[in-house]
C-alpha cells in the first residue's frame, strides 16, 4: 500500500520519502517501480527511517506492525498531518492518544496491491478506491485531484463512523471468507454455504455498525461483493498462506466485541473467525 501511494503521488513530482526498517535502509532502491492498470512508471524516491518534516504521512503498515512502526516518528510536531489507511477501526483511536485528534485524519482504501520485491508493487486491482473524511480537504484536495486523473475514485465523507464501518463491512466477509476456505471470491460465490456465510456476515456486522452510528446500505455493500472479480484474494489469505499473522484482531475484533456490547447475535462472522484462527494456528480465539 506503501508502495502504491508514494508511487502514484511521486508520479505527479510530489517529494516522497519511504520510511523503511533501519535494518533495509542502505540496500533499499532509491527508485519505486509501480506495475498498475494505470499505468507503469518508475519514480525516484527519498528513503529513511525516521518521519522527516511532511505535510502527510500515510500509515500503511499491516495492523500487526502499527505501534511499532510509530516509533519512526520521532518529531510528531513536524509532520503537518497524518492519513491512516488501515483496515479496522480500533488505530484511529490509539493514533489519536498519541498525536492528538486534529492531526489524524480518517481514511480507507480498497485495493489489491501486493510488494513482490523491495521497491516493486503491482497493483493487482482495476480499480483504488480512497475515501477520506471530510476534515482532511483543505489539506489534502490537491493530492486528491491528482490521484484522481491517474485513475483512483476517491471522494470526501463527512460521517467518520460511516466511512470507517463502510469498508470494514465490506472487507470483512471478504476477507473472513477467503481466508477461511483457502478460495478466490469467485470460488466463494459459487459456492452456495460460503456465498450464505459471506452474506450472513455482511449483514451481522451492518447491525454492529448501525448500533455504533454508522448509516450504511446493506443491500448495496452486498450487490458489491456480489461484483467483485473472480480471481480476488484477500491480504489476509496471503498471509495465512506465507504464514504471517493475519489482521484478524483489526478485522474482526471490532465486530465481535461491538456485538457484546450491543447485545448482537453474529453466528456467522464467529464461525469464519475460528475457522480463520484454526487455519492460521492461533492459540488464542478471539470468539
Amino acid at each position: 500500500m506503501g508502495g502504491l501511494m508514494g508511487g502514484s503521488l511521486a508520479h505527479f513530482g510530489a517529494p516522497v520519502t519511504l520510511i523503511v526498517r533501519p535494518e533495509a535502509l542502505a540496500s533499499y532502491p532509491r527508485q519505486l517501480r509501480l506495475d498498475s492498470p494505470f499505468g507503469n512508471f518508475v519514480v525516484d524516491v527519498a528513503t529513511a527511517a525516521e518521519v522527516p518534516p511532511c505535510d502527510v504521512l500515510w500509515i500503511t503498515v499491516k495492523a500487526p506492525q502499527l505501534e511499532l512502526s510509530l516509533k519512526a516518528v520521532s518529531r510528531p510536531e513536524d509532520v503537518r498531518a497524518i492519513v491512516p489507511l488501515l483496515n479496522g477501526v480500533d488505530h484511529l483511536s490509539l493514533l489519536r492518544s498519541h498525536y492528538g485528534n486534529e492531526k489524524v485524519i480518517a481514511a480507507t482504501i480498497a485495493v489489491e496491491s501486493e510488494r513482490v520485491a523491495p521497491g516493486h508493487v503491482i497493483h493487482r486491482s482495476p480499480f483504488a478506491n480512497l475515501n477520506v473524511s471530510s476534515a482532511g480537504q483543505p489539506l489534502l484536495g490537491e493530492t486528491i485531484g491528482q490521484l484522481q486523473q491517474l485513475g483512483f475514485t476517491c471522494r470526501f465523507v463527512d460521517h467518520e463512523p460511516t466511512l470507517m464501518w463502510g469498508k470494514l463491512v465490506f472487507l470483512a466477509a471478504f476477507a473472513l471468507t477467503t481466508t477461511a476456505a483457502d478460495r478466490s471470491v469467485g470460488e466463494i460465490l459459487a459456492d452456495p454455504t460460503w456465498r450464505d456465510l459471506g452474506l450472513s456476515c455482511i449483514r451481522e456486522a451492518s447491525a454492529v455498525a448501525a448500533a455504533e452510528g454508522a448509516k450504511l446500505n446493506v443491500e448495496g455493500i452486498i450487490a458489491s461483493v456480489t461484483k467483485m472479480l473472480g480471481n480476488m484474494r484477500s491480504s489476509m489469505q496471503k498471509d495465512v498462506e506465507q504464514g504471517k499473522t493475519p489482521e484478524l484482531d483489526a478485522i474482526a475484533g471490532p465486530i465481535l466485541r461491538g456485538a457484546r456490547r450491543h447485545g448482537i447475535a453474529i453466528p456467522a462472522t464467529a464461525k469464519l473467525v475460528a475457522a480463520v484462527e484454526q487455519r492460521a494456528g492461533l492459540a488464542q480465539s478471539l470468539v
